[in-house]
């Protein structure tokens, strides 16, 4: 069994605009049902889910924006971006849609540090969410491998190295993070550049990376709302990821009460690209496990 891929061709045409403090958003939304929002990782876009969209949206309202900075949103050039900001910008987005029920979602990366973020909202009272699934990410600091790309882009001269950065690097990074078996392909690779080129997208990747060391201020108070068990979450890892894979993965049942983990082996840092129909089987099975235990709740 295979998933359908949407060409980025396709998916651009399929996408609209809402305003977020003077900067323009691109997003995305499909389906009916509960809402689930998909938020995607550093440096790509929410065409990374483009595997998974359509079986999602025969089940769910499925929702995504390109965050600030990156993929076919603005990336204004002399921005601070933070992570509290793109959870404000998730935020925006549900409140331009009109959702008001309780949120399920998704996230992969750079997003799984969003989706902390909403989650520690919702243990304050101030976002709604229904349940959590994080793919491969820096969920603990003290486990984040970093490449030396993003070293380099976080140290002084990181301004220079992202105005050198160029296709050719990102290959590199990624032949470094994927599975060996499993590695995109040229034309995959034209995409996910195209992504980050657009808007002169090289230009604030330097400003972008600065969630490493934010992950670091925000981690006891993000830690301590995934362990309040406020709601239901799961994590799917590709174990083969040398940056946050079955190591990560190791650290979050050290840390999370009745831990609920999967670990896809010889997959790497992008399991929704790389292993999509094994990601979406273990999501449905997480969401079917919540309604049927719903159910028993209803029954009682």
């Amino acid at each position: 069994m295979s998933l359908a891929e949407i060409p980025l061709s396709v998916w651009r045409t399929c996408g609209q605009d809402f305003a977020f403090r003077g900067q323009t958003l691109r997003y995305w939304a499909s389906g009916k049902g509960e809402p689930l929002l998909l938020i995607h990782g550093f440096p790509t876009a929410s065409w990374d889910w483009h595997y998974l969209w359509r079986p999602l949206a025969q089940h769910y309202r499925v929702i995504a924006c390109d965050m600030l900075g990156f993929g076919d949103s603005s990336k204004p050039l002399k921005h601070e971006y933070t992570l509290l900001e793109q959870a404000d910008v998730q935020q925006a987005l549900l409140n331009h849609l009109n959702v008001t029920q309780p949120v399920h979602v998704l996230a992969h990366d750079y997003g799984d540090s969003v989706a902390q973020e909403l989650l520690a909202r919702h243990c304050d009272g101030s976002f709604s969410m229904a349940s959590c699934v994080f793919l491969n990410g820096g969920l603990f600091p003290e486990t984040h491998r970093r490449l030396l790309v993003q070293s380099l882009l976080l140290s002084p001269v990181g301004w220079l190295m992202g105005r050198l950065f160029s296709r050719q690097s990102l290959v590199k990074s990624f032949n470094q993070i994927f599975g060996p078996n499993t590695r995109p392909s040229e034309s995959e690779m034209d995409d996910f550049w195209s992504l980050i080129e657009t808007h002169q997208g090289p230009r604030v990747i330097h400003r972008l990376i600065h969630y490493i060391p934010e992950r670091i201020v925000q981690r006891d108070r993000w830690v301590a709302a995934m362990r309040k068990g406020a709601v239901p979450m799961r994590v799917i890892d590709g174990a083969a990821d040398p940056i946050s894979g079955a190591h990560m993965v190791e650290r979050y049942r050290q840390l999370i009460p009745e831990a609920d983990t999967v670990l896809l082996q010889d997959i790497g840092h992008y399991p929704q690209i790389e292993a999509p129909v094994l990601v979406l089987r273990h999501y449905m099975a997480f969401r079917s496990a919540l309604g049927a235990q719903s159910r028993e709740i209803t029954l009682s």
